[in-house]
């Protein structure tokens, strides 16, 4: 997973090493001295993600994290303060500043990777959103609206923990508005949240009657709470753990003694990102539903696909990144309808549209293009793992038989697979590969993936 990161500090000896260890990870590292020069590169080069001194001259780092935060443009790009002071009232300012993370020098190399890979996974998520949105502005279907992170907000937080005194303490947690209810169960836990509608979930990582970093694990294995922010809270020598806990997509945590200001301050950030994404997706939701959509399957429709496909592409290739497409068709779909009747066919149509938003991940892109015709659409996914996705999707199609009123049918589909290379010159130019490539896999027998070849 790449990212463009921007190292800011003032001391050239500490960029050097960060820019180090980072590009040895294979990250775009860029580099700023102060503050007035970072929020200048922060404007034209869009970093993913922001590594902030807090003692500069001029210009500190809090001040430079509260400019960020204060332009709609910037506002969502995580921060990460990396800095010597280590007291908790530092870790506090900086948080309240619009901080995602506040590391102290000298940087655990372990915890610096886990925590810059969560949140570029965060900040790809928001970017999807983000150009959803966009590409309904431009359709003249979406306002342009200037929203940034919300400044007041509350929510409903459900807190795992089996220790009552430790729960005790984190649900005193002062947030005006929100409603802290703890579960000590984790299984029970489990249940609520299929359920239950939650802002953020705390967990324990120290559960006396269950594992909780397979508790994380399993909240993000559940549909209802994929997107759910996570706080996890363990004990600070537990590092390793924490780190793990980040790689199996908690969003935060906090180290136990657990500072009362600390926890509300981190809270606030991730119930102040939760909002934000609900409102972009609220906002995408209403705004394209009969306009974008196609009605019967709840996939974006064609002409809402090939709008956005041209801004993936023209992204995927400023930022030297792949662009991936699956073109897929239903095997014999006319025998269907004949057969059966175009109500039974529209009964397997809405089922495929269920196989296929559940093997796609969430920053995919999934359509109807006409007919019995589906398109993926894959932001920075090479032609091996787009193959991988294909291979799954058939088979859970050809696996298990629909259920229609006719009876249980069997369906194949035949799909194709174009990735983005240095000769595709569009989106309009993949999408015609793709459909090269599923002509192959039908002319070969059907029920096949195939990738497009010169």
């Amino acid at each position: 997973m790449s990212a463009r990161i921007l190292v800011v500090d003032d001391i050239k000896a500490n960029v050097k090493l960060l820019e180090a260890k980072l590009k040895a990870e294979y990250y775009d590292v860029l580099t700023a001295a102060d503050g007035e020069e970072a929020l200048g590169m922060i404007q034209d080069a869009s970093p993913d993600i922001v590594l902030l001194d807090v003692m500069m001259p001029g210009m500190d780092g809090f001040e430079v994290c509260r400019r960020i935060r204060g332009e709609k443009k910037t506002a969502h790009i995580p921060v990460v303060m990396v800095t010597a002071l280590d007291q908790t009232e530092d870790r506090v300012t900086g948080l309240e500043a619009g901080a995602d993370d506040f590391l102290t020098k000298p940087v655990n190399d372990t915890a610096l990777y886990a925590r810059v890979k969560s949140l570029v996974r965060l900040k790809m998520m928001t970017d999807e959103l983000m150009m959803r949105q966009s590409t309904g502005e431009k359709m003249g279907l979406v306002q342009d609206e200037n929203m940034g992170l919300p400044q007041d907000v509350s929510g409903r937080i459900l807190v795992i923990e089996d220790r009552q005194i430790a729960a005790q303490q984190i649900a005193q947690t002062v947030i005006e508005g929100s409603v802290i209810e703890v579960e000590p169960n984790p299984d029970e836990a489990l249940i609520r949240v299929r359920s239950e509608d939650f802002d953020l979930i705390v967990v324990s990582l120290d559960l006396q009657g269950a594992d909780g970093l397979r508790l994380c694990s399993q909240l993000r294995a559940i549909d209802a709470t994929r997107q759910t922010p996570i706080l996890a809270i363990s004990d600070d020598s537990e590092m390793k753990r924490l780190v793990r806990a980040l790689e199996l997509g908690v969003n935060d945590y906090v180290s136990r003694p657990v500072d009362q200001h600390e926890l509300n301050a981190r809270v606030l950030t991730l119930l102040k990102r939760k909002k934000y994404q609900d409102k972009l997706k609220e906002n995408i939701q209403l705004s394209f539903e009969m306009a974008i959509t196609d009605q019967l399957t709840g996939l974006y429709n064609r002409r809402y696909m090939q709008t956005h496909l041209d801004g993936l592409f023209n992204r995927a290739q400023r930022e030297s990144k792949s662009l991936s497409l699956l073109m897929m068709d239903m095997d014999h779909f006319k025998q269907v309808n004949d057969t059966h009747g175009h109500a039974v066919g529209d009964e397997v149509l809405m089922e495929f549209a269920r196989r296929l938003q559940r093997n796609v991940r969430g920053l995919d892109l999934a359509c109807r293009f006409g007919g019995e015709e589906f398109v993926v659409v894959m932001p920075e996914t090479d032609p091996d793992f787009a193959r991988i996705v294909a291979e799954r999707l058939r088979e859970d199609v050809a696996g298990q038989p629909f259920d229609t009123e006719a009876g249980p049918l069997d369906i194949t589909i035949s799909i194709g697979i174009a990735s983005s290379d240095e000769e595709t010159k569009s989106g309009d130019d993949l999408l015609k590969k793709a459909d090269e490539a599923l002509y192959r896999a039908k002319d070969e027998g059907r029920n096949r993936v195939e990738a497009w070849a010169a």
